[in-house]
């Protein structure tokens, strides 16, 4: 039945481990509790979303209405599977409901982007988002954020692209807790308050193998508990890692392994500001490339630049994460980052300033002011049959001794902790 596949993904788990190939597949045996997925680290990786509730097909890119994504999202206990591909334009915020599963790498054709406003993600607690786009816009509410969360716990967000925040672009500002961001894109927060987002939580936060870029400031700015490992920063302004903006709060961080880049805008800016005694760091093995000369070149960044902050000899006791070097982390946020497995126009412009290495690279004011006058063109597809809409298709339940008549099967939960479904939605990006 099922044996076989369950080795061969447990198989290439452990053999992504070994070589931490971009996160994606990393498959911790001591771990007593189940992760979101393999491949899931930090604070939120425990997050169980839809596992094992009803499954809600997207089967229109309308705004809302019967089978929108807004629809899907507005009730909880849900695994969101795709039909279709493409760009669902929305006039008003979505609120995203607690105990749910976006599986956006069930889109066919190019994936799913969600345009014109903002997502809020507050209260949704125990939620895993996986391979979508996430793009606000001009259009977009004033002093909003594009993905904001005012309070909530045990969120996972895994290959998302977000961009053109109004207020911020990724923030979480209030009582939220044991939340992770990996894998993902936040770039382009609009003028005039360009930011990659305020992170302030009075939980734990991860930020891991993402891509920060084109963001005036706010790179992010921090303040609480905060695991910030092997991630690139390009092309801010006046801020990249702010260190608690002066804050008489305590913040406490663990920041390794990541690589800061200067862009056309960044002039010689440092890539850590705002420090005081009260941020208490951890601190190991981050770069800076500040020369722009389309060489990747940087040295170890010196303790003199993350200011006065208090120093830790060890770091703090977060989730363990396998940190790779910070030149093989770029290489691997070039790779992989965002909701990559079709990468859309946006994106891969984003990718291009990046690999430019400082000579490509600019904040904007409006969406329109890019080569793809907003979200550009997001092809569709064909979605394979699902004659029991449990989620999975007809021939992969035929191939692994499912009933594909049998609307309760993909609920069923196997001896490693996933069900069906999800071994099927796993299966689909590993490895990539």
């Amino acid at each position: 039945m099922l044996e076989p596949i369950l080795k061969r993904i447990k198989s290439t788990c452990l053999k992504y481990s070994i070589m931490a190939a971009a996160g994606i597949c990393l498959f911790h045996e001591a771990s007593t509790q189940q992760l979101a997925f393999p491949g899931a680290e930090g604070f939120g990786r425990f997050a169980t979303g839809g596992r094992g509730a009803e499954v809600y097909h997207v089967t229109n890119l309308n705004d809302s209405g019967p089978g929108s994504f807004r629809d899907a999202v507005s009730q909880p206990n849900r695994t969101v599977v795709f039909e279709v591909g493409g760009v669902i334009e929305i006039k008003n915020r979505i609120v995203v409901s607690p105990n749910i599963t976006i599986a956006g790498q069930t889109a066919p054709g190019e994936g799913i982007t969600v345009y014109g406003n903002g997502v809020s993600y507050s209260d949704a607690n125990n939620t895993i988002t996986r391979f979508i786009r996430y793009r606000m816009g001009k259009i977009g509410e004033k002093d909003k954020d594009a993905i904001g969360i005012a309070h909530g716990k045990d969120m996972i967000f895994d290959h998302v692209s977000i961009s053109w925040g109004k207020d911020g672009t990724f923030d979480l500002n209030g009582d939220v807790s044991n939340v992770t961001l990996q894998h993902s894109i936040i770039g382009h927060g609009l003028q005039t308050h360009s930011t990659g987002g305020l992170v302030q939580s009075t939980g734990g936060v991860s930020i891991l193998n993402c891509l920060y870029i084109n963001n005036h400031t706010r790179n992010p700015k921090v303040k609480g508990l905060n695991q910030f490992v092997n991630n690139v920063v390009y092309n801010w302004a006046v801020a990249g890692y702010i260190l608690g903006g002066f804050s008489k709060g305590i913040s406490k961080a663990n920041v390794e392994g990541n690589y800061f880049i200067a862009g056309p805008e960044s002039g010689h800016t440092p890539p850590f500001s705002r420090a005081n005694e009260n941020f208490h760091l951890y601190s190991k093995n981050n770069w800076y490339d500040a020369n722009r000369n389309g060489i990747l070149d940087g040295e170890p960044i010196s303790k003199i630049v993350y200011g006065a902050v208090t120093w830790e000899e060890k770091p703090f006791d977060y989730p363990h994460i396998n940190v790779k070097a910070p030149d093989q982390a770029y290489q691997l946020v070039v790779e992989h980052v965002g909701a990559s497995l079709q990468r859309d126009e946006v994106d891969k412009n984003l990718i291009r300033d990046l690999t430019s290495l400082g000579t490509l690279g600019k904040t904007i004011h409006d969406e329109m002011e890019l080569p793809t006058k907003g979200p550009g063109t997001v092809k569709g597809g064909k979605a394979p049959i699902d004659t029991d809409r449990d989620g999975i298709p007809d021939h992969w339940e035929l191939a692994n001794g499912l009933d594909p008549n049998d609307p309760e099967d993909g609920k069923r939960i196997n001896p490693d902790g996933y069900s069906n479904l999800e071994i099927y939605l796993n299966g689909l990006v590993h490895p990539q």
